[in-house]
This record gives C-alpha cells, structure tokens and sequence, in this order.
C-alpha cells in the first residue's frame, strides 16, 4: 500500500520527468535522418591512426560534390558523410576523393529520395495514432462488464495518457542524445517506440485485469473493500512480475547496448528508457492514477 498511500510523491516525480522531457524536444528538437527527410548517407571506415581532420574530408567532398554536406565521426576509425541525394556516379566521386589519399572501407550507402521520407514519415504517424486507437477501443471492450467506479472507457483513456507520457519520455531523451552526440531520428527509432507501446500498454494491462478480477470477484461475494484497497493489493499481486520482466529486457538491452552493432546502439538506448520509465509507469503511476478518476466520477 506503499505506493497507493504515496501516489502524490509519483505523480510529481512524473510532472518533472515529462517537463524535461518536453522542455529538451522544444529545446533541441529531433533531428530527422534521410528515412525522414531524403538524401544519401555514406559511412567508410578508415585503418587505425589514417583517418583525417573532419575539415579535411569536407574539403575533399566539396571537390566533387554541390550543396551543404554533413562529416561525422562514427566511433574510433568510421565517418559518416550525409548530403543531398546522390547519382551514382557523384557517389562513386567521392569514394574517389576520399580513398585517394588513404584506403577506406565503404561500411553502408544509403540514398532516400524526398518524396519517399515525407511518404515515410505520414506512415510512422498514422501507425502510432491507430495503435493508440486501438488500444483504447480493445480496453474499452474489455472493461465493459466493470463500470463502477470509473467507466469503461475510463480505464482505456488512462492507459492512453499513460502510453502518451511513456512514448514522451525517450523521445525526450533522445533529443538530448542527439543533441549531444550528434544521432539522428531514423525507422529504428520509430519501431522503437512502436516497440515501446506494445510493451508498455501489456504492463499496465497485467495490473488493470487483476483490478478488473478484484471488483467483479468483490461483487459476487459481496465483499466491502474500497477502491483505493482494492487497486493497492493489484499492484501487490503483479509488482513482482512487472519488475522481474523488465530486468530481463534491461539486461538484454544493456547487452545490446555494449556489445550489439553500432547501427541497433540509438534503438536499443531509446528501448531501455522507454522499458524503465513503463515500469515506473505501470507500478507507481497508471492504477494509482483511478482514486482521483474514480472520486470525480463519484462527485459528478
């Protein structure tokens, strides 16, 4: 009863986490990648201790390539290079000047036309928007034979503002990421967080069915027990679960993180912040956020 009895301390904790979450997307904003935007991106790896002054590659770009054109590094010995969308033979250009001085690698080539990103990005849109629809409408169906003391559909608007903060979170994060290490947003980061709402919505739903099962068991024996009891011992019951679950993913995701490819490094990131503010989400926030839903509906 713990975290029934404390929920305001919770509730605060995550008015300050969803502020900085979105006080670093205002800030910083989310720097789209060429799924999103279009253009080319190539990475190339250079041999240990060949690789030149960023300035210098921009140079040698410049000499063969128009328009704005981005350098990066990528770990120890790879650049990243990201323009304008490339013809193959501007491609084949640079690869030119670059190795010219230095043999190089090519690592990956990518080449998204503009068209194509804004068409990508209506479509990773649409497809948060019409899981959060679904969400709320499988939940209402679900909850239909309990509607004392909040409604149906009640349980489903909150599992949607609970999704709504969990997705806000790592987005938060990664626009101070990006900002500080220079990522971008690509697909990956849209599965993640498509990732995110399947995992996080199935933890908020193991405690809102052993709710659900608690008032229609209370019901039928006629048991008294409040609310604000009731949710308390759900949270008991499944607390250990949801814990238990979510370290095995962190420690997955850590794995990942660590020793995993350098191309699943920004998602894996984005899953582990996003896997341990749901768990924060299911446990501390979303079923202890009924009492005061269930009080206004009692006052009205």
């Amino acid at each position: 009863m713990y975290i029934i009895h404390h929920r305001g301390l919770f509730f605060w904790i995550t008015g300050v986490m969803l502020a900085a979450a979105i006080g670093a997307i205002l800030a910083w904003g989310l720097p789209l990648g060429i799924d999103f935007t279009g253009g080319s991106l190539m990475q190339v790896n250079y041999q240990e201790g060949t690789r030149p002054a960023l300035a210098d590659i921009e140079k040698q770009v410049a000499l063969v390539h128009e328009g704005m054109v981005s350098v990066r590094t990528v770990g120890t010995n790879d650049v990243s290079i990201r323009a304008r969308t490339m013809t193959p033979e501007e491609h084949e250009a640079i690869f030119a000047a670059l190795s010219s001085s230095v043999p190089i690698t090519e690592i990956a080539y990518t080449s998204v036309g503009p068209a194509l990103g804004s068409q990508f990005t209506d479509k990773a849109l649409w497809a948060i928007g019409a899981v959060m629809l679904v969400i709320v409408l499988y939940i209402a169906f679900a909850f239909r034979k309990v509607s004392r003391p909040v409604p149906s559909w009640g349980y489903g608007l909150t599992v949607i503002a609970m999704l709504a903060i969990d997705i806000i979170v790592p987005t938060g994060f990664f626009a101070a990421y990006a900002h500080f290490s220079g990522a971008e947003v690509d697909s990956l980061f849209v599965v993640a967080l498509l990732a995110l709402l399947g995992y996080c919505v199935n933890d908020i739903i193991v405690i809102f069915d052993r709710i659900r099962e608690h008032l229609n068991n209370n019901e039928k024996t006629g048991l008294k027990e409040s609310f604000e009891d009731t949710i308390g011992k759900s949270i008991n019951e499944t607390m250990t679960r949801s814990i238990n679950t979510a370290l095995t993913v962190v420690l997955a995701l850590l794995a990942l993180i660590y020793f995993g490819a350098e191309a699943t490094k920004n998602f894996a990131l984005v899953m582990l912040v996003g896997v341990v503010a749901g768990t924060f989400s299911s446990i501390c926030r979303s079923a202890p956020l009924l009492i005061p839903i269930a009080n206004w509906f009692a006052k009205k």
